[in-house]
């Protein structure tokens, strides 16, 4: 994740013009270590440090300023010692400021992200300053330094995050249409169906209502030469309208057919 102060802080400055600007003075940087082996330099607004300084894993990095509005002691609104790797990821460390100006802050390996503390180049510290108000922000590099890791751990584990961009372009493979059933068994089926229509033609059904029955059987038999056609050659939009057609006329033969049954049951004939 980019933390973008710099660019934050100097937004906060609103006339081009101002005479004064943020600056400061009594700059150092104090590398303090548990063997005993501190580091001190010091640095202003217009001399850095010239030696790139190291963090080891105990040591403790403190750094103090005295800001200034123009000329004279002041505390501003924003105060921060901005870390910076060579990619632009920045990491962003307040300053405790006083209202005389005196500024302190302290940081360690721990405070830093993984992706700081596992670069191979040097890091490098800014002071960043700001205020509302007519005096403008400024950006100051103070110094460089490296991190040293603890040689007995192991280093942290990183795993860049998913970045959402342009992929490579994907070639779909689609299946196989399904395929339908043998015809022989649509046959079987049509031929089951239609093979007991002669009994109906020699039945009392037929002789009571002719053409509601024979409409009705017409109907299913209709229906299973639709669904032959649509496993043979015909498609799913082609199959449905005649679907729609055959069963509206099976319906209403079928109500007529049936009613001549049960008027039939009801009265003893069957």
């Amino acid at each position: 994740m980019r933390f973008p102060v710099a660019s934050a802080i100097l937004a906060l400055a609103t006339v081009a013009s101002a005479a004064s600007s943020w600056t400061f003075s009594d700059g150092t940087v104090k590398v303090s270590s548990k063997a005993g082996n501190d580091a001190v330099e010091k640095f202003s607004s217009v001399d850095r440090v010239r030696r790139t300084l190291t963090l080891g894993h105990q040591d403790k990095l403190k750094v103090l300023v005295t800001t200034k509005d123009g000329s004279a002691a002041k505390r501003p609104h924003q105060a921060f010692l901005v870390v910076k790797e060579a990619s632009g990821l920045e990491a962003p460390f307040p300053l405790a400021v006083k209202d005389t100006g005196k500024g302190v802050v302290e940081i360690s390996q721990k405070d830093l992200p993984i992706q700081l503390l596992l670069s191979p180049a040097p890091l490098e510290a800014s002071l960043v300053l700001g205020s509302f108000g007519s005096t403008k922000g400024s950006v100051t590099p103070v110094f460089d330094f490296t991190v040293k890791l603890d040689p007995v751990t192991s280093a942290p584990s990183y795993e860049k995050p998913l970045r959402y961009g342009k992929l490579a372009e994907i070639h779909h493979i689609f299946r196989d249409d399904p395929k339908n059933p043998p015809k022989i068994v649509s046959i079987s089926f049509a031929v089951a169906v239609a093979a007991t229509v002669p009994a109906l033609f020699i039945g009392k059904a037929l002789g009571s209502a002719p053409i509601s029955h024979a409409a009705f059987f017409g109907s299913i038999l209709a229906m299973e030469g639709v669904f032959f056609l649509y496993y043979t050659q015909w498609n799913l939009f082609q199959a449905l309208p005649a679907i729609a057609a055959v069963g509206v006329a099976a319906f209403l033969s079928g109500t007529k057919a049936l009613g001549e049954v049960q008027r039939r049951r009801l009265a003893g004939e069957r």
